[in-house]
């Protein structure tokens, strides 16, 4: 039963962001406990680009990418000649727990991206101490409160960084999280409360939305019914809650290089240790998956370079990017989007002896983009070199890979929800179950809440 009859008005509410789900795995039974709480679950159309940093940043604040900035889950820096992936602090954004938390509700999100300096009541994040190599010393994670993960570590281990991304990635992180969930709702008593479940990422991008990830949606059906069964011990009349996954993955067989197309043409050049020298060249690929982005002192000198690549379906100038939502000054000179069996691997390198040293390591910081391949073990590095292994992507935007929208729980009023929620409306219908319209631009990009009573 995904609510009752006469629901009170939803004094919590509780985002679960269970990446990669879809509406199918719910209805084919994949997800009894979801199933019957998102009996009515449908579909939530990502903006463009459908990538972690901006499909997370377009959910918690109602804006698209080319009105909130975050473009990728990596940024080029032009005028430093530096691209940096997962490497940022909250800076200034305001999300919907920022938000909320503005207007005297206990808010908290776990895991989400950018989230040190957050000023959500309750909030983690991986922050390892590193060395001048980037090399881990000690496992640590930024908390709000001070002192929280502290508490965490002592009752259930350190954070398992290894199981959250690289070859070791498995449910044991996810598990992590929730665990660390229902201590947060026990001991903050949050009126939101945002959390990020990771497990089915891992299979899509090794496999692809095949059976293998299928498979582990029951995986992830029963960690969430764990937490639940924590969640019905408080205030549990009073909760609403909100499902959504950022994405869903394309089944890819073609790895695509635009920087070894840039590197033939002259345009981009190598340093004597095999890295890309970003300052001496005329351009450069940042890729995400199944999109990237080209930074160029001749934006048509690289158009003439990569449109004829295989496995590249459009380039997106000026035009093309404001017709995707996607026109902000981070955005590179043009933007490539892959072909849906398509992916952009960063290499620029044909033989591997040429790699510079970061390729076969675990070092999601030093590359200049995101690198899918660390998910598998390689022959002499720790990561693989074989970008063949890699079996699913995301961000190119089409009804195959629409993620999860679906509202549930006792306190969940009835709501007609269309056949696709845009990803836009999933902030100012979280701050209108809460009664904190106000808190939230809205309605955002022309796009409102969706109708819920009372509001």
């Amino acid at each position: 039963m995904s609510r009752s009859d006469e629901p009170t008005d939803p004094r919590r509410v509780v985002v679960l962001d269970v990446i990669g789900l879809q509406p199918d795995h719910l209805a084919s039974g994949l997800a009894p406990t979801l199933s019957d709480l998102f009996g009515e679950a449908t579909h939530l159309e990502p903006q463009f680009p459908a990538l972690t940093v901006p499909a997370q940043t377009t959910l918690a604040t109602g804006h698209s990418p080319g009105d909130h900035g975050d473009v990728a889950s990596g940024e080029y820096d032009r005028e430093r000649d530096e691209v940096a992936f997962w490497d940022r602090d909250r800076d200034g954004r305001d999300r919907i727990w920022e938000a909320a938390s503005d207007a005297d509700l206990t808010t908290g999100a776990l895991f989400f991206q950018h989230l040190i300096g957050t000023t959500a009541d309750v909030a983690i994040t991986p922050s390892p101490i590193e060395d001048e190599n980037n090399d881990m010393i000690e496992m640590d994670c930024w908390t709000n409160p001070d002192g929280w993960y502290d508490d965490l570590r002592d009752a259930q281990g350190h954070f398992p960084l290894h199981a959250y991304w690289g070859p070791g990635a498995s449910e044991e992180s996810s598990e992590w999280i929730l665990t660390a969930a229902a201590e947060a709702v026990e001991r903050f008593d949050p009126d939101l409360l945002w959390v990020y479940v990771p497990h089915l990422d891992y299979a899509g991008l090794r496999h692809g939305p095949g059976e293998q990830l299928r498979e582990q949606v029951g995986v992830v059906d029963d960690l969430v019914g764990e937490f639940l069964d924590a969640l019905r011990d408080d205030r549990w009349d009073e909760t609403a809650l909100a499902l959504v996954s950022e994405y869903g993955f394309h089944a890819v067989d073609h790895p695509v290089f635009p920087n070894r197309a840039l590197r033939e043409a002259g345009l981009l050049e190598t340093a004597d240790d095999g890295d890309v020298d970003l300052s001496a060249s005329e351009a450069f690929a940042m890729v995400d998956h199944q999109v990237a982005h080209v930074y160029a002192d001749e934006p048509e000198d690289a158009r003439a370079a990569l449109a004829c690549l295989d496995g590249v379906a459009e380039v997106l100038d000026e035009s093309g990017k404001a017709e995707r939502g996607i026109d902000h000054r981070n955005s590179g000179d043009l933007v490539l989007v892959a072909g849906p069996d398509a992916w952009f691997q960063y290499y620029w390198w044909t033989d591997p002896a040429e790699a510079p040293p970061y390729a076969g390591e675990m070092d999601i910081h030093a590359k200049p983009g995101f690198d899918p391949c660390e998910l598998f073990f390689g022959e002499s590095g720790m990561v693989s070199l074989d970008p063949s292994k890699v079996g699913g992507s995301h961000g190119r935007v089409d009804e195959s890979a629409f993620g999860v929208f679906g509202l549930g729980g006792p306190a969940a009023p009835a709501v007609d929800l269309p056949a696709a929620v845009d990803a836009r409306a999933v902030a100012p219908t979280v701050a209108a179950l809460l009664g904190v319209e106000s808190a939230v631009d809205g309605p955002v990009d022309g796009v409102g809440s969706l109708a819920v009573p009372g509001e």
